[in-house]
């Protein structure tokens, strides 16, 4: 799941939507504009999805909160937060819950291998 997921190609969301896609994994965008990427449809609700292995998150720190309940309830095994998405109180929560924390950039780990 990519949270924070925009129709707009400029975004590193897009982005990372696009390239997990060219590389064959499932990818679920969600996000607060309606679209596409590569595709797919962007949801717009917060709706239960099971069997989600990794969040790559793409929301700033102000803007996480809303989401702390749906992200823990999703019980991902790993939460990336990308680049300016850092968050000590979200990463100690999903910590708590035996989600694996990464601070690292979603595609510069495709790129690299380490995804």
């Amino acid at each position: 799941m990519v949270l924070g997921a925009s129709p707009n190609p400029a975004r590193y969301a897009h982005k990372a939507v696009s390239r997990l896609v060219a590389q064959g994994h499932e990818v679920i965008p969600v996000g607060i504009k309606a679209g596409e990427i590569a595709g797919i449809n962007i949801l717009n609700e917060l709706r239960p999805v099971e069997d989600i292995h990794t969040i790559s998150l793409y929301l700033g720190v102000p803007h996480q909160a809303a989401y702390y309940d749906y992200i823990l309830s999703l019980q991902p095994q790993r939460l990336i937060f990308n680049p300016g998405t850092e968050n000590p109180e979200l990463g100690r929560l999903a910590r708590e819950q035996g989600i694996a924390v990464e601070s690292a950039c979603t595609l510069v780990m495709l790129a690299t291998g380490a995804y």
